[in-house]
């Protein structure tokens, strides 16, 4: 709440949401939304650039594939690159790539350009460490079998927010960063300058990137499963959007926040021992009033070094964390799930229940389907993600 208020306190600010998911983020709360007249917020969108979510329900029933899910979750593990820094296992030609804003980094500079496109392209289809995943899920009241992940636009991504939140700041692009406190006053660009329009093409940039990751990832899971799309739900939660709200265009700030207008349709991902769920936006005066936001997951309760303890980079062990690995194995065996990689940090017993704060958004949002995870893939235990979500 704290961090909240200090959002709502610096710049043009029209309003602002707390979704019920809220927890500690760095300068505005994951789970918090701010609006303003006129200016963007890279500190509010943060360093996962377009982090977001993509759900598709397959043509396949839970019977096709329950006798092979150990053996689907396994491939899944091989063929899709999971944790920091990873490279794709194969290049991925993709039309973005010609997209004209990446000239907004030739601005910048040339080398700061081929360094951060050759990133992009080298990662393009991987998927991330921290709570990034590929899941497989089940619709309890069809049978129907889904699959869905979450990760954002990668190294290319936290490189453009950290380039873009330093020429804010009166430093060069590629400086690094003095240490900053996570209740940093969010950093604000006027959007009409031409630093304002060069992040605000920047960010599109990345998101066109992050929806791209994920549409490549959920190919290559549909080519392990031997499926195909029967229906798709894909959407941001980290990112600014140009919107009308109360008659004015105005810039919507969500971080770790899903957009949800009047019969928008957004995934919600619970933990690893929860449901997840398909919801649509409202359209009632509830809604309008919460900027056509809602939650983005559970959210967090504990912290990683809490959960997990504290990292010895060195000897690559934790120490000192709340939840055992066995806890967390005998918890996510009860729930039947098949879980390949996942740490302590990413147990069931972080995160709150995902009906809890649904039912705080009752009246701003339909669920539509509801979804039990039944494989789910993630980095290895002892990967560090410094891509903040």
């Amino acid at each position: 709440m704290r961090q909240f208020d200090n959002c709502l306190s610096v710049g043009n600010v029209a309003g602002g949401v707390l979704c019920a998911d809220g927890h500690y983020g760095y300068s505005q709360p994951v789970g918090g939304v701010v609006v303003y007249d006129g200016q963007i917020s890279p500190s509010g969108v943060g360093y996962d650039i377009a982090c977001g979510n993509k759900a598709v329900r397959t043509n396949l029933q839970y019977k096709d594939i329950e006798d092979d899910l150990p053996l689907l979750m396994d491939e899944m593990a091989k063929r899709i690159s999971f944790g920091v820094g990873r490279k794709n296992k194969k290049r991925m030609d993709h039309e973005l790539f010609d997209d004209p804003d990446w000239n907004v980094f030739e601005q910048i500079g040339k080398q700061e350009h081929d360094r951060l496109k050759k990133l992009a392209i080298d990662q393009l289809g991987t998927v991330g460490a921290g709570n990034h995943f590929v899941d497989v899920l089940v619709e309890e009241a069809t049978g129907d079998v889904w699959i869905a992940n979450h990760f954002g636009s990668r190294g290319f991504g936290h490189k453009t927010a950290s380039g873009f939140l330093n020429l804010a700041n009166g430093r060069g692009f590629s400086d690094k960063a003095p240490g900053e406190s996570m209740e940093q006053p969010p950093t604000l660009i006027d959007l009409e300058t031409e630093l304002g329009d060069l992040y605000y093409r920047a960010m599109t940039l990345a998101g066109k990137y992050a929806y791209a990751g994920r549409d490549a990832v959920i190919d290559e899971v549909l080519s392990i499963l031997g499926a195909t799309t029967e229906f798709e739900v894909h959407n941001h939660h980290n990112y600014a959007w140009k919107e009308t709200h109360f008659g004015k265009e105005r810039i919507v700030v969500r971080k770790g926040a899903t957009p949800s207008a009047p019969g928008q349709l957004c995934f919600i991902g619970g933990s690893m021992g929860d449901i997840s769920v398909i919801v649509q936006g409202k359209d009632n005066a509830a809604n309008e009033n919460a900027f056509y936001s809602t939650v983005h997951g559970a959210g967090r309760i504990m912290s990683r070094t809490q959960a997990a303890g504290k990292m010895n980079w060195k000897k690559r062990v934790r120490t000192g964390g709340q939840i055992s690995q066995q806890q967390m194995d005998e918890a996510v065996k009860k729930f039947g799930v098949e879980l390949r990689g996942g740490g302590t940090d990413e147990s069931p017993f972080v995160y709150r229940k995902l009906q809890s704060v649904l039912d705080a958004h009752e009246d701003t949002i339909d669920v539509l389907h509801v979804l039990k995870p039944v494989g789910v893939c993630m980095a290895g235990a002892n990967e560090f993600d410094p891509y903040k979500d």
